[in-house]
């Protein structure tokens, strides 16, 4: 046997065996995943590129994106947004121990709804609304051979279908989550002064309570780079998924868990990272 050839696994001892398949299996995972972070890598600097050279077509398909992304989401998120806003509230006043400060309704109510829980909900819910809608339509384009057609009609397919539906997350998904934050915080206060003793003035006390602008825009951004990556992860699978009508549901159901994945572990590092920053 010539150095450098790989033994196969069989060929080493009984005890021995045990180890090395583990760390073959490792490896073969580590390669996978390197590999496919490479490969979203180079799709991304595909996008850029298409970004600044192929304006005119990505320009007018623009608009309707962010109408199906953005107007099109509104209900959803409302409905969302409006349940988490009373639950917040609920939870709160009742597990307040007697003798605290009621006003303390309103502060946690807002810091939850705009820090956490209005853009990270709504990132979770768009993924799968947007999402696996993206990922189905190019992936659909993709097993009928349409984006082919697209090259031959000289098209830039990653122009036409991937930079407007980028674009549109990125603008649009701050618009969510505002609107997100405003229904949250609205209903959270109805549910406070209706359903529970907290007074209108407690809960506006709280409201203002420790606020910074800050907190606003940490909230934005957290958006900005959901919509980013709800946009580009699914365009991806779509653009990339396997022949035929079980490929693109596989395509579909991938992008939705790692676009989820990607929303988590995105909000956990923007909070490890700009948290010391929030206190008003």
């Amino acid at each position: 046997m010539t150095s450098g050839s790989r033994r196969a696994t069989e060929e080493f001892p009984v005890v021995a065996r045990a180890p090395f398949l583990f760390l073959r299996q490792m490896a073969e995972v580590g390669a996978k995943v390197f590999g496919g972070v490479g490969e979203r890598v180079y799709f991304l600097l595909e996008t850029i590129r298409a970004l600044f050279t192929e304006w005119r077509t990505w320009l007018p398909l623009t608009a309707r994106q962010m109408y199906a992304i953005g107007v099109g989401s509104l209900p959803l998120t409302a409905i969302v947004a409006a349940f988490i806003g009373s639950v917040i509230a609920l939870q709160t006043r009742y597990q307040l121990f007697p003798g605290v400060v009621l006003s303390v309704v309103g502060l946690i109510s807002r810091q939850m709804i705009i820090l956490e829980l209005g853009p990270l909900l709504t990132g979770l819910v768009l993924t799968g609304r947007v999402g696996a809608r993206m990922t189905a339509e190019i992936g659909t384009m993709r097993v009928t051979e349409q984006i082919d057609a697209l090259e031959t009609l000289a098209y830039d397919p990653v122009a036409y279908l991937v930079v407007p539906r980028l674009l549109a997350g990125i603008l649009m998904m701050p618009l969510l989550v505002v609107f997100a934050n405003f229904v949250g915080i609205s209903t959270a206060f109805l549910t406070s002064v209706y359903a529970t003793d907290v007074t209108w003035q407690q809960f506006s006390e709280g409201l203002r309570l420790a606020y910074a602008p800050f907190q606003v825009f940490y909230s934005l951004l957290k958006a900005t780079m959901f919509g980013a990556a709800i946009a580009f992860l699914c365009s991806y699978e779509g653009y990339f998924a396997d022949v035929g009508a079980e490929g693109v549901g596989r395509s579909t159901a991938k992008a939705v868990v790692v676009t989820s994945v990607a929303i988590l572990v995105l909000d956990a590092l923007t909070a490890s990272l700009l948290a010391p920053l929030l206190q008003g």
